[in-house]
């Protein structure tokens, strides 16, 4: 512990910089007219100054300038020196957008040099066998990787957050792999970048008053990409975590770009035109308030930083099942993420311009609904293979191995003829409710007890564990239940944390028709309602809770509950509320001045 203590005097030096002086280039920025303005297609509304990567820069090498002075140890920075220049110029590259917009041609072209000068002098990933695709590789991933983070710039504290992130992981990960101390250099370089970017942080989270422009941006990419490949960070016996390890460090900018890059391919706009379109965007669209939603990918970066901390312990057999869990959560995510809509409602899709990809996709998606059928495969295999995984270790785990690959297609096989028997592709996921997960409950046991039957028939059952069978029993069972109550479950978990813009409204009545009245004001937007709770004139439903609406008290308390939840209306959802309890509580209305209405069932 002692030799990490060294690596707080360059982290809270560049702090210190990067704090002080950010103000003084918000103000420079002001000053000479460096301000963005709001504009249709950005997120920001009130002028703010710009500039912000000067201060990031500056910061930081002055921190390495003061190191270098009066640190004689750290001499292993010299073989950073091709580092620090290309990302210097890259920089320079960015500042001159900002003041002058460049082509994005001419930035390309740029990082692309800067790039190639930096793998020239060795800083690449070594994936592959070929030296020459290991070469072109290297020069995509830092340019990609720089790009990324620019992208990423497009709401207040997300590209400097999720940078800061990303090089705590990175950090850990040279401190597994290479040691730690004063005289590692790569930990060196993490403890000044991370000083710069968290002062920095500090006006730039919401509600930011200033931003990085291209210039900080493009230089926290091309460094942190730099640092990301540096020779021999990365150490396994696996392709796999070698590979993933910096994908999941990096992950957050890696996927929105991937992201915005096939949404506006697939709605026919310019994936270089900027737009409000990104992931933060869209959860902001959910209703989540701005901080909210970087907060919740800040979560996402840090659950994959988590997973990548795994795969660089070698512990493989943990990785590969955590990182497959992550993934499927991560696809879920923003598969309805991708839902949401951000385009004006007359836009449409390049399928939907053209009537012959229109039936072909209605005929590939919904009507045999391969997507499901495709997912579902991959989490009966790894349901399967988690079971051994689970069940055994060591040895012991590699000698039943070869029992599990014999019997998989057996039990993809026996599964799959079980899922499609109880109709699970018959359903909609976000209309799941507990009658389905009774049929997933069937489906699931049918299926594994077929299974176990075919085994039986042709193996004996010889050798094989029953253990395995209970396990992947209740694995496959949460993998198809929570695979179908995903989009549910997530539309729950944000709405929890939403700001709606709407009439903050009170459910007198906490029976089944008021949960039918909160179910109906959460689903249906266009009503403009906000539910905030429960009345009831039941004591014994006070501080119960309705899909985590608490039941805030009864008639007595609605004059209170109004001013206190500031209140604007009141839906009567019960046929059993006394009279005289409805006309006390329309007269508390009628005082303060809200609406109260009932809530009405007709079919006609």
């Amino acid at each position: 512990m002692k030799s990490y203590l060294p690596l707080i005097a360059p982290f809270l030096l560049a702090f210190a910089l990067s704090a002080g002086l950010t103000p003084l280039v918000r103000k420079v920025a002001i000053r000479f007219g460096q301000v963005a303005e709001p504009r249709e297609d950005r997120w920001h509304s009130r002028p703010t100054a710009v500039m912000g990567g000067v201060a990031i820069a500056i910061s930081f090498y002055l921190a390495l300038l003061g190191l270098l002075i009066f640190l004689p140890t750290a001499g292993p920075l010299a073989k950073y020196l091709p580092l620090l220049v290309c990302a210097f110029l890259v920089f320079v590259l960015g500042l001159v957008d900002d003041m002058y917009s460049l082509a994005p041609q001419t930035k390309l072209v740029g990082q692309i040099i800067a790039a190639s000068f930096l793998v020239f002098f060795g800083f690449k990933i070594n994936w592959f066998e070929s030296y020459t695709f290991n070469t072109f590789f290297s020069i995509f991933w830092i340019v990609g990787i720089t790009n990324a983070f620019n992208l990423l710039d497009n709401m207040d504290g997300l590209s400097a957050g999720i940078a800061v992130i990303s090089l705590l992981f990175l950090a850990a990960i040279t401190i597994i792999n290479l040691g730690g101390g004063i005289g590692n250099g790569h930990l060196l370089l993490i403890a000044l970048f991370m000083g710069a970017l968290l002062g920095f942080l500090l006006y730039n989270f919401h509600p930011a008053s200033i931003f990085m422009g291209d210039g900080g941006s493009l230089f926290i990419g091309f460094l942190l990409a730099g640092l990301s490949t540096h020779a021999r960070v990365f150490h396994s016996t696996h392709l796999l975590p070698i590979i993933m390890v910096p994908v999941l460090i990096l992950f957050i900018p890696i996927l929105d770009t991937g992201f915005v890059s096939v949404m506006r391919t697939l709605f026919g706009r310019s994936i270089a035109r900027g737009g409000r379109d990104h992931s933060s965007h869209r959860l902001v669209a959910i209703g989540l308030p701005e901080r909210q939603a970087v907060l919740t990918l800040y979560g996402f970066s840090l659950f994959g930083g988590t997973v990548a901390l795994v795969g660089a312990l070698y512990q493989f057999r943990y990785f590969i099942s955590l990182l497959g869990v992550f993934l499927l959560v991560s696809l879920l995510f923003w598969i309805y993420l991708a839902k949401v809509r951000v385009y004006p409602e007359e836009d449409k899709t390049v399928i939907e311009k053209s009537k012959a990809l229109t039936t072909v996709w209605i005929d590939f998606t919904y009507r045999r609904r391969i997507f499901e059928v495709l997912l579902d495969v991959w989490l009966v295999a790894f349901a399967y293979w988690l079971s051994y995984f689970l069940r055994f270790e060591g040895m012991t785990y590699l000698n039943n191995f070869p029992f599990f690959l014999k019997t998989l297609p057996i039990a993809l096989g026996s599964l799959m003829i079980s899922y499609f028997a109880f109709g699970i592709y018959r359903g909609f996921w976000r209309y799941t409710s507990v009658a389905d997960a009774l049929s997933y409950l069937k489906a699931v046991t049918i299926g594994v007890v077929l299974c176990i039957l075919l085994i039986l028939f042709i193996y004996r059952f010889q050798e094989y564990s029953r253990t395995v069978f209970v396990i992947f029993w209740g694995i496959a069972l949460f993998f198809l239940a929570g695979s179908r109550l995903s989009f549910r479950l997530i539309a729950e978990a944000l709405r929890r944390n939403s700001v709606v813009n709407g009439r903050r409204v009170l459910i007198y009545g906490a029976g089944d028709k008021g949960e039918f009245a909160l179910r109906e004001i959460l689903n249906n937007q266009k009503l403009g309602l906000t539910p905030v709770g429960f009345i009831d004139d039941d004591v014994r439903k006070r501080r119960r809770k309705i899909q985590g609406y608490k039941v805030l008290g009864g008639r007595d308390d609605l004059a209170a509950m109004v001013k206190k939840y500031q209140i604007n209306e009141i839906i009567v959802a019960s046929d059993k509320i006394h009279s005289d309890n409805l006309k006390f509580a329309c007269d508390v209305c009628e005082d303060l001045g809200i609406a109260f209405r009932n809530l009405e069932l007709s079919i006609k």
